[in-house]
């Protein structure tokens, strides 16, 4: 399994990455233009977006993944988590919102 990360924290960018890495193949951006790039390029079994990146927010990635007509589950990983976020992130294409 294949698995984009797309987190600017870069301490919890690195933990998630040991986390996954045992088990799966995980590649990592830290801002929103090359997260976007690498989904876009890549094929991924599932992305873990941050919604908060410098350069593209999350809400903005996911859509243009989805326009783009990739099926890839999102999962959006965040901080922003009121009802207005959640739903705003589910509305643009996400899968879950974490």
């Amino acid at each position: 399994m294949k698995i984009l990360v797309v987190e600017d924290n870069a301490s919890l960018l690195e933990s998630i990455r040991q986390i996954l890495a045992d088990e799966y193949e995980v590649d990592t951006e830290t801002n929103g233009e090359d997260g976007l790039f690498m989904a876009l390029q890549g094929i991924y079994d599932i992305i873990l977006l941050d919604v908060m990146l410098p350069g593209m927010d999350g809400f903005e990635i996911v859509r243009n993944i989805r326009e783009a007509k990739i099926d890839t589950s999102v999962l959006f990983l965040t901080a922003k988590d009121g009802l207005e976020d959640r739903v705003r992130g589910l509305e643009m294409g996400g899968d879950d919102y974490l």
